[in-house]
């Protein structure tokens, strides 16, 4: 009872971290849904679609857009979750500093050298915005955008590959909707 316990308390303390971190930010489409939703959905799908249950990836994939998005460092991250969820952080991060279209490119370039886990949350953070794409196209974007969003997700996963076949499939299937 008190390793469940424990479970829960470290997935209540990261999804409390990053409600806090997100707390004023929305999501670009019309509903302007809570920006939150997007990384408690992320960690429901690696559990729920993926059948992922180690904890430091669902911490991660909570926390996955907090130093991206919000004024959290990793010295912050590593202090409250440990080194285990700050490295995997790290490597689902984009460095701001550089423009958007190199941040695409190292995403491209970097997917195939990522760690199982880290790749674990990038496969369910594509889904879950792929998915987004589908339901309603963001503020502001045309169509092109959103089918070069689709191309270059493509290949991201790619690179992923060979981590958790049920993400895999899911992906390929709503990849495969937009060809």
């Amino acid at each position: 009872m008190a390793a469940d316990n424990t479970v829960v308390g470290k997935l209540l303390e990261a999804a409390n971290f990053a409600c806090i971190k997100h707390e004023n930010q929305r999501r670009n489409n019309h509903e302007q849904t809570p920006y939150i939703n997007h990384p408690i959905g992320v960690a429901y799908i690696l559990w729920k679609e993926g059948d992922v249950t180690d904890i430091a990836v669902l911490q991660a994939a909570i926390l996955h857009d907090t130093v991206e998005d919000t004024d959290t460092t990793f010295e912050e991250i590593e202090g409250i979750f440990g080194s285990e969820v700050v490295n995997l952080v790290e490597e689902v991060t984009d460095d701001k500093s550089l423009p958007k279209q190199e941040r695409k490119r190292l995403q491209i370039e970097h997917a195939p050298g990522t760690s199982p886990k880290a790749k674990l949350v990038k496969l369910a953070d594509k889904l879950y915005n792929l998915r987004d794409l589908e339901k309603a196209t963001p503020v502001n974007w045309t169509e092109q955008r959103v089918q070069e969003y689709f191309d270059w997700s493509r290949k991201v996963v790619a690179g992923l590959k060979g981590t958790n076949q049920k993400l895999e499939r899911l992906l390929d299937e709503i990849l495969g909707r937009h060809l």
